[in-house]
Parts: structure tokens; C-alpha cells; sequence
């Protein structure tokens, strides 16, 4: 009796277990990657199928990777982000504007919606 309490304790734990494991493997997240790019004349562009554009518009979670002269600031309902060369910051839904650190006046502001 008590050897058959033990194997349907260790039975229900086993299910339980691998419930737990099947329900996390359906919530993985997918992050769509997006890059800046150095391109003149505008300076930074978001680069898109082989183009280049000044606005996106992305479903899902947003890798934003900065491959420009210099770190990006980008401006969302949540505050400033900063993503320096080389590097990447994950964005979530909102509308972000994203400009260069320091750059000149007439330079591209890039327009990021993420829904």
C-alpha cells in the first residue's frame, strides 16, 4: 500500500511537471529584427527588404539593432531609450521617434510604430 502511494505520488508530480513544461513551450515571444543603417544622404534609414525608409510599421515586438554613426535616441510613451552603435534595445507596441545623438538638422527622423 504504501509502495503504490509512493508511485502514484511520483506519477502525479510527473504529470504536473511535464503540464508545466508543455505550457511554457507555446509563449515563446517573436521579436521581429529591425535595423538603422548609415546611408546618405538622410544620414540614418531603417533598412527594409533590401530599402531604405524613413518609417515602419511592425507587428509584435521590435529588435531594433543601430548600425549608424553614432547612438540613437528613441523617444516612446515610456521615456527616452538610448541604443548605441553596434548594439540593439528590444521595443514593445507604441510609436517611437527615433533620431541620432547629435546629428544635423536636416538628417532623417525616423518614425517607428510598433502594434
Amino acid at each position: 500500500m504504501k509502495k503504490s502511494l509512493l508511485v502514484l505520488a511520483a506519477l502525479l508530480l510527473f504529470a504536473l511537471g511535464a503540464g508545466q513544461a508543455f505550457a511554457h513551450s507555446g509563449h515563446a515571444r517573436i521579436v521581429t529584427k529591425l535595423n538603422v543603417v548609415m546611408k546618405d544622404p538622410g544620414c540614418h534609414w531603417f533598412s527594409v527588404a533590401g530599402g531604405y525608409k524613413t518609417s515602419a510599421r511592425v507587428a509584435g515586438a521590435v529588435q531594433l539593432t543601430n548600425y549608424d554613426e553614432a547612438t540613437l535616441k528613441i523617444v516612446g510613451r515610456n521615456g527616452i531609450r538610448f541604443d548605441k552603435v553596434g548594439k540593439s534595445v528590444v521595443l514593445g507596441k507604441g510609436i517611437y521617434r527615433i533620431t541620432m545623438v547629435g546629428q544635423a538638422p536636416d538628417d532623417n527622423h525616423l518614425k517607428l510604430s510598433v502594434y
